[in-house]
This record gives C-alpha cells, sequence and structure tokens, in this order.
C-alpha cells in the first residue's frame, strides 16, 4: 500500500458517497427509509468493488480501513470532554451500568445459544457437524470479519479446514442482518413513538427528509478560534483529534508487547483524548477555550460517513453449498438471539433512550461497529442519547471476556469441553442478571411509551449531525 493508493480509495469512496447524496435528495424510498448517503455509497461500492462486478479500483486494504477511521471518531468523542450530569452521578453511573450489563449479555447469548443449538440439534440433522460448529456464528456476528478470520485460522491450525468460509458467511449475514433488520425496528419504533429524537417521518422537515439544507435554514459549523496566519483553524482541531488517536494505537501496541493484553485502541484513544482535555484546561489561562467543539463534532462526524462506507463497500462474500443446511439453521438462531435481545431485553434493561441505545448494541452485535454507528445515527443524529460516550467508557469491561473466548474457544470445543465453555458463559449472563437485580436495574414496569430521553448537555454532544442520515 501507499500514499496514492490511498488517495484513490478515498476519491472512489467520495465520488459514490456524493452520488448517494444525490440518490438521498431525490430518491422518495430512500428517504422514507431513514437510509445515510454513505450506506447507500457502500452498497454502491460493494457491488462496483473487487467483490462483484470489479468496475472501480478499490485496493485491498479498504477492510482495514473502518477499524482505523473508529480510533479517529474516538477521539474526537474524547477531546470534547465527559462530565457527570450536575447532581446526577448517581442517576449516571446507574444508565452506564445497566447498559454495560446488556452489552455483556448480549454477548454471553451470542457464546451459549446458538453453540448449544448446534451442538443439541444441528449435529443431529447433520453428524459431521463438529462441536465448534456453533463459534462461527458468534466470530461472524459479533466479532466481524476480522474476528471471522481469525477464529477460522485458528480451527483450520486444530483441523478443520471449512472453518473460515463458514464464519466469514456467518460475518456477511451478519452485518445484512443489522443493516436491514435494523432498518425495520427502527421504522417500527418511530411508529410507536419509542425514539426520542427522530419521530414520525411525517413530520420531518423537508431539510431533514432530503439532507439538503435550504439557506434560510443554514448554520456556522464553526468559529475560528486561532489565525489562519498562524495556523488553518481546520488543522488545529484536527492535529486535537489525530494525537490521541496516534498515541492510543502506539500505546495499545505497547502494552500488547510489553503484557501481553489487548484492549480496544478506540477505547485508549478516548481515554487518551480526554486526558488532554484535562490538561487543556477550560479557565481563563486554558488551551481549551480556543477549541470550538463543534469544528471538533464536524470532524468526527465527517469520519462517521466514511467509516460507514469502508465498512460496507469492503464485505467479502464467500460461497457457501456445501454446509447450506446447517448454516442457514444457525444463522436463524442467531438473528432470533438478536432480535429477542434487542425487543425484550432492550426495553428491560436500559431506560432512558431505551431504543437508540439497544438499536446500536443490536448493530454492534451482528457484525461490526459501522453497523451499529449507523443505525444510532438514523435515530439519534446528535448522539444526545449519550451511547457512544458510554461504550468508550464500559467497553473495556467486555475485552477479557473476549479474550478469553476467542483464544480458549476452539482447543476447548473441539477438545471435549464444549459444554464447559457453554456453561461458563451461561454463567456470565447469569452474573450479569444478578447484578441487575441487586442495583435494580430491571424497568420492564415503565410502559415503553412513557420513557424519557436521556438528560443532554451540550457541552457533552460528541457527534453532531444536522440531518438524519
Amino acid at each position: 500500500m501507499t500514499v496514492y493508493t490511498l488517495l484513490v480509495d478515498l476519491a472512489c469512496a467520495s465520488g459514490l458517497i456524493l452520488i448517494g447524496m444525490l440518490l438521498r435528495a431525490k430518491v422518495k424510498f430512500i428517504q422514507e427509509s431513514f437510509i445515510p448517503a454513505s450506506l447507500i455509497a457502500g452498497f454502491m461500492g460493494l457491488i462496483l468493488g473487487k467483490n462483484f462486478l470489479n468496475i472501480l479500483p478499490f485496493s485491498d486494504d479498504i477492510s482495514t480501513y473502518a477499524g482505523l477511521i473508529t480510533i479517529f471518531v474516538f477521539a474526537s468523542v474524547g477531546i470534547n470532554g465527559f462530565s457527570f450530569s450536575p447532581g446526577n452521578m448517581k442517576k449516571d453511573l446507574n444508565r452506564m451500568g445497566a447498559y454495560a450489563s446488556y452489552k455483556i449479555l448480549i454477548m454471553a447469548a451470542q457464546f451459549c445459544i446458538p453453540i448449544a443449538f448446534s451442538i443439541l440439534v444441528i449435529s443431529k440433522i447433520n453428524p459431521q457437524i463438529n462441536n465448534g460448529f456453533g463459534m462461527v456464528l458468534v466470530a461472524g456476528f459479533y466479532g466481524g470479519h476480522g474476528t471471522a478470520a481469525a477464529i477460522g485460522s485458528s480451527f483450520e491450525k486444530l483441523g478443520w479446514s471449512a472453518a473460515t468460509d463458514l464464519a466469514m458467511t456467518a460475518a456477511t449475514v451478519g452485518i445484512l442482518t443489522g443493516i436491514f433488520g435494523g432498518l425495520i425496528f427502527i421504522k417500527w419504533a418511530t411508529k410507536k413513538g419509542y425514539t426520542h429524537y427522530v419521530k414520525d417521518f411525517s413530520k420531518i422537515s423537508e431539510d431533514l427528509k432530503t439532507g439538503l439544507v435550504k439557506e434560510e435554514n443554514r448554520v456556522a459549523m464553526g468559529a475560528d478560534t486561532v489565525s489562519s496566519i498562524a495556523l488553518d483553524p481546520l488543522a488545529f482541531h484536527t492535529a486535537l483529534i489525530l494525537i490521541p488517536s496516534g498515541l492510543g494505537y502506539l500505546l495499545n501496541t505497547y502494552i500488547a508487547t510489553r503484557w501481553g493484553l489487548e484492549f480496544p485502541t478506540f477505547t485508549v484513544a478516548f481515554v487518551i483524548a480526554l486526558v488532554m482535555f484535562m490538561l487543556l484546561g477550560k479557565g481563563k489561562k486554558g488551551v481549551y477555550k480556543y477549541v470550538d467543539d463543534k469544528i471538533i463534532n464536524r470532524i468526527g462526524s465527517a469520519a462517521t460517513d466514511y467509516l460507514v462506507f469502508f465498512g460496507v463497500a469492503s464485505i467479502n462474500l464467500p460461497v457457501i453449498v456445501e454446509y447450506a443446511l446447517p448454516l442457514g439453521l444457525l444463522m436463524i438462531s442467531g438473528i432470533l438471539v438478536v432480535v429477542l435481545m434487542l425487543r425484550v431485553m432492550g426495553p428491560v434493561m436500559n431506560n432512558e433512550s431505551w431504543f437508540e441505545r439497544s438499536i446500536f448494541v443490536y448493530g454492534y452485535a451482528t457484525g461490526v461497529f459501522a453497523i451499529g454507528l449507523t443505525l444510532l445515527r438514523v435515530v439519534d443524529p446528535d448522539n444526545k442519547s449519550k451511547t457512544l460516550s458510554d461504550t468508550a467508557i464500559v467497553g473495556s469491561l467486555n475485552t477479557p471476556i473476549e479474550l478469553f473466548a476467542w483464544s480458549a474457544g476452539p482447543a476447548m470445543l473441539l477438545g471435549g469441553q464444549h459444554w464447559a465453555f457453554v456453561g461458563i458463559f451461561a454463567l456470565i449472563g447469569v452474573v450479569c442478571i444478578f447484578i441487575n437485580t441487586i442495583f435494580k436495574w430491571w424497568y420492564w414496569k415503565i410502559p415503553l411509551g412513557g420513557r424519557s430521553a436521556v438528560q443532554f448537555e451540550e457541552n457533552n454532544s460528541v457527534i453532531t449531525k444536522t440531518d438524519i442520515a
């Protein structure tokens, strides 16, 4: 890969994003479906890229861009700071605690239920299926294509050669389930009045429908806080985001090399950016008075558009024929798990802005972060539900569990310890339920239509978007 390879990839992506924006502005079906321009562009990139028609000169590296851009997005979240609501620290802790428990419970359910279903049911239909078959689903759904490739390689080393193709197929099905299933749930939620930041489509202004803001409704995207004679204001704000992004990667690499621990790089970048925010200071003598959070938001928002594009355009679709029936049954079991966790456990374990937070986790649990972010931006374009901030803070809680699953799972499942593996994740699920009971993080008695939105302070805005895409 060269810098010019990156240039060509970005140029192709930009052209398709502009075409996606044109389609959003003109096609009524797309407007009524709340489909973001970047998502439309992603599908065009998938069709015109190497996996299908091979018309556009995309490089083989586009599959790595989404993960990189995610770091940049979360650095922009951290550099704008985070604060508990005045006088409501207990409320914020309860919100984040319940959300963390919900995320871990979904992960535990995905590791436990499909694998048990595969062992008890699918293996009886097809005796050639081994005890590790169920894990290809969670590797694809929860882990995405990157994890699917890694787990497939682990299984191949243990003698199961078909694992990689199956896991990659599961990852593809997961992404499609996340996108189209998520849009179906969003349409349902808006009709029911469960969304707080995007209401019924018929009541949305023409600006929001088309994504094109009329001249009389336009607002400034930021202010010049430094003189362009010394440094362009956009370069100044971009540097503030790039520094924690790069440091986050370097620090995470050092931790992995030195102590063998791996954390989500976007979480490390978020923490470094937050430290920078505190060091910059917001007082009269602080540097932060020269930072315009609107410009930071705009940069982060622009990054998310490219994140969504590359996340979809780089989908790899292997052709699986031999395992069609068992794989189909496994996919159905996985889809049922994520749907029930969204529809049943989402409102039970999340109170304020329950749907916005639940739909993000649904997208996250069906493939990649980009899908969860896409769905979140449809229903919460300004991130007023604080879902991204809370995800960055509690995201590392999943890491030890994931490390155990990805490293020990294949060996345990193929080595006769499959029920021990399933039991561990069943126990994790029970612990989540126990913790929620202790802290009273159950909200089934509160009517869905009577739920309120998360209290939002303007200085906590992390990714602002002026349209519903």
